[in-house]
């Protein structure tokens, strides 16, 4: 019972990305095209939000769901790791036609090739762990 909020909010946002269409191969592949504005709508409008919402955190001091203070870390300066692994995100995303969220959405929807897709990324976040010690962070 104790974790019957998170399972409903994760029920109503897939409910929003599937009505969206954020989850449709088809929109993906119109996005990485530049052939629509849909996909860059849906997360333009996600960034925007986000901005509002860590913009009234540190405006407002607002507190977690606990009463503790919510710390956020400070921004790091190197700007080569985020290109490096947004591009690496990119590439998945586009071989896969979804991110991390949508796969188990798409899942969910009945798209059972998204096991593949899931068991890959899940090698490669165990990967990652494997090498995390190496990596420069």
């Amino acid at each position: 019972m104790k974790f019957l909020k998170f399972l409903l909010v994760g029920i109503f946002f897939g409910i929003v990305l599937v009505k969206s269409e954020a989850v449709s191969w088809y929109r993906i592949f119109e996005m990485f095209k530049f052939q629509s504005f849909h996909m860059y709508g849906i997360i333009g409008s996600a960034v925007g939000l986000g901005i509002l919402f860590i913009w009234g955190l540190k405006k407002f001091n607002i507190k977690s769901i606990d009463g503790n203070a919510i710390n956020l870390p400070p921004k790091n300066k190197s700007v080569t790791r985020y290109l490096v692994g947004g591009a690496i995100f990119g590439l998945g995303w586009a071989l896969a036609g979804a991110c991390p969220g949508p796969m188990y959405i798409l899942l969910g929807t009945g798209v059972y090739s998204m096991l593949i897709v899931i068991a890959a990324a899940m090698l490669g976040t165990f990967v990652y762990g494997l090498l995390r010690d190496k990596l420069p962070h």
